[in-house]
């Protein structure tokens, strides 16, 4: 029987395995399965101060938006997952590769992260919840409060460093009872291997923050100043190498499997689809993104420019993608469906998410154009947290499910196109977009809006995703 990889993604809000067969390069096998692991929309924790010369203690509350979720859910759902492939050809995977949701932060202990008892496959013990990208605990008064990074890129809101840094301010109790830290692609690497710490690749330790793509380094000095336990941040290693073996069976795989060391799932995707340098990629799932290669000499700039939309993000062998990374992509349209379903509910009237999903797409297709805008920003975005998102233009004509749904599916388009224009990619010498995406696959009115919003042409490649991207890289770089 031929050779496969096995290639898994950790995301936001699903886990997927694909098996690629090395001769052919074709996807033999792959399933989805939904993590179910949010447990926390907001939060707070009391705060005890004592104000220097005054006897005095102040009892404050802060109250944060929280985005955590249960690592031991989505460990369980990564292994339904995978057990739901041919155990005939997961006995012949010749290595494995891990792609994940950036930015997000995991705690464990390094002797006790998991549970290897089942012999088959192994279940999370002595973790922390994974604090995710979407958290918000961050404000922009301690963000500002943070020392200036020696890196290209800002810091924000759930970025890894930022959010240990928050919990050293309000919570240093909580780091005491851990000793690793990583990414949750990271963790399951660091299980799979059995490694005493973690290993990180520059894309994934970037997503982090005070990490310095130019020299591979965390900004180590900068961190002990800044009162960071600079004992959890992990080792560097390349980004489209090898970190380990696996030190065990795992659901048939045989113990002694080369494991990749974790990629981000943003360029993982972008790996998947890009075929020319001159291919732009759009994706759109959870969030959204609108990138481009750069050529082979670029370096970015020294320092970070927090105002600007677009981003330099680590790629493969030195180089960069250009990239505008939205918070705002199938979320918004989640969040309006969740919007939808709520009001019924107190109306008494009860409809499946999928259900009223699949109407408003129909609703959509039938009126083709709208003059009603939604600027869809409801989460902010990075370079500018605190435009959220509007409503204008409304009139007694244009309030049907149809127009709402065609201006939000646009709305996402305008957003993404606002932060990375026409005339910058005509510039770079983009003469294709590539679609790709969950968002992208189950929206037709996203695709037409897609099409309207470029003037180059735009395909949509089948079978392109982080799941398959890191398997590709396996098979290319390995």
């Amino acid at each position: 029987m031929s050779t496969h990889i096995l290639g898994l993604d950790v995301g936001t809000t699903s886990v997927k395995a694909v098996l690629l067969e090395t001769d052919t390069r074709a996807v033999t096998a792959s399933h989805v399965l939904p993590t179910t692991s949010d447990i926390i929309d907001s939060s707070e924790i009391k705060v005890t101060r004592e104000y220097e010369g005054a006897c005095l203690l102040c009892v404050t509350w802060l109250r944060f938006q929280a985005k955590e979720q249960d690592t031991g859910r989505i460990i369980d759902a990564l292994n339904r997952c995978i057990g739901l492939l041919p155990r005939d050809k997961l006995q012949h995977v010749s290595s494995i590769g891990l792609s994940g949701q950036m930015h997000g932060v995991l705690f464990w202990k390094r002797e006790s992260g998991c549970d290897w008892s089942n012999r088959d496959f192994f279940t999370a013990r002595d973790t922390s919840q994974l604090i995710t990208w979407q958290d918000g605990r961050c404000s922009s008064d301690f963000l500002s409060s943070l020392p200036k990074p020696d890196s290209h890129l800002s810091v924000a809101t759930g970025f890894g460093c930022a959010t240990i840094l928050w919990y050293m301010k309000h919570r240093p109790e909580f780091l005491g009872g851990f000793t690793v830290a990583g990414t949750i692609q990271d963790y399951v690497v660091s299980m799979l291997c059995g490694l005493d710490g973690c290993v990180m690749t520059p894309q994934n330790a970037a997503s982090w923050g005070f990490f310095n793509t130019s020299t591979d380094q965390w900004n180590i000095d900068i961190l002990q100043g800044a009162g960071f336990p600079v004992t959890l941040l992990p080792q560097c290693v390349p980004s489209g190498g090898l970190a380990g073996k696996t030190c065990s069976d795992w659901h048939g795989i045989p113990a002694g499997t080369p494991v990749g060391a974790a990629l981000g799932d943003f360029q993982c995707s972008v790996y998947s689809c890009m075929r020319a340098r001159t291919d732009a990629v759009l994706n759109i799932s959870t969030s959204a993104q609108l990138t481009f290669a750069m050529p082979a000499d670029f370096r970015p700039p020294d320092s970070p420019h927090p105002a600007s939309s677009i981003s330099y993000f680590p790629y493969f062998d030195s180089s960069y993608l250009a990239v505008a990374a939205s918070l705002n992509g199938g979320n918004v349209l989640a969040t309006f469906v969740k919007m939808l379903t709520t009001w019924m509910k107190e109306l008494d009237a009860e409809l499946s998410d999928t259900y009223l999903y699949e109407k408003l797409i129909g609703c959509a297709l039938n009126q083709e154009t709208s003059d009603l805008r939604v600027s869809p920003t409801i989460l902010g975005e990075r370079h500018s947290p605190l435009c959220l998102g509007q409503v204008t233009n409304i009139s007694a004509s244009n309030l049907s499910l149809g127009h709402v749904t065609r201006a939000l599916c646009r709305g996402v388009l305008d957003n993404i196109t606002s932060m990375m224009p026409a005339e910058r990619l005509q510039q770079a010498g983009v003469s294709r977009i590539v679609g790709s995406g969950s968002a992208l696959a189950r929206n037709e009115v996203l695709r037409q809006e897609v099409e309207k919003a470029f003037p180059q042409p735009v395909v949509y490649r089948q079978n392109a995703d982080s799941a398959v991207g890191v398997a590709m890289v396996l098979c290319d770089r390995t």
